[in-house]
């Protein structure tokens, strides 16, 4: 097996998995569950809004559009595709980190609620991140990319907060200000956004240090 060909199955397994784990996620929204285990049920449209709102949901997402791309064209490469990938990468990264940190303990998920959580934060992850460090493709990071690959999850966390204040509703409990007040979720981002940032270095690195991926047709 070459390893052009190796890389395509790589991932085209990762894309049909999170393509799987949001189709799955989204049809026990339809169905009435919650997700992280939320224990309202609001009406299918507000259900609908609050899914696409998870930062879970939104990375698994980018994801899926990269791995599927990389499926056909391991060697992609455009200048916003960098970032994309970068912010996917990155995203599902700290996805996983901080549902494994904060958000595993306080759920208590059965059957394919269950199925569903464990596929989005940490099959997916694992895939993404091995997926990244054995096929690349790479050199693709730099400052530039990290650059704009950061616009993502800063807008997310000021829609987030701001759709919050508006409507009490909150995708995540640290980031509550209702029930945990505006310094422990400043605190809460702060510590994020080190994570983040720490994340892109590492990427950064890995990617100017490492064997530079071939030119696969």
């Amino acid at each position: 097996m070459t390893t052009a060909t190796a890389a395509r199955r790589w991932h085209l397994v990762t894309g049909v998995v999170a393509v799987t784990a949001l189709v799955l996620q989204l049809v026990l929204v339809v169905q009435g569950g919650g997700v992280l285990d939320e224990r309202s049920e609001p009406g299918l449209a507000v259900r609908l809004g609050r899914l696409v709102s998870y930062f879970t949901i939104q990375s698994n997402l980018l994801v899926a559009v990269a791995a599927i791309t990389l499926a056909r064209y391991p060697s992609y490469d455009g200048r916003w595709w960098r970032a994309l990938r970068l912010a996917g990468l990155v995203g599902i990264t700290v996805t996983g980190l901080v549902h494994f940190v904060l958000l595993r303990p306080l759920l208590d998920l059965t059957g394919w609620d269950w199925a569903a959580d464990k596929l989005l934060h940490m099959v997916v992850p694992a895939l993404v991140v091995v997926g990244w460090l054995a096929f690349g493709p790479r050199p693709r990071v730099t400052l530039t990319e990290v650059r704009r690959a950061l616009i993502w999850p800063l807008l997310w966390l000021a829609w987030t907060l701001a759709v919050g204040a508006l409507t009490g509703w909150y995708p995540y409990p640290f980031l509550d200000v209702d029930a945990e007040g505006w310094p422990r979720v400043l605190a809460a981002a702060a510590m994020v956004t080190v994570l983040f940032l720490a994340l892109f270095a590492a990427a950064y690195r890995i990617d100017r240090h490492s064997r530079p991926a071939p030119s696969w047709d």
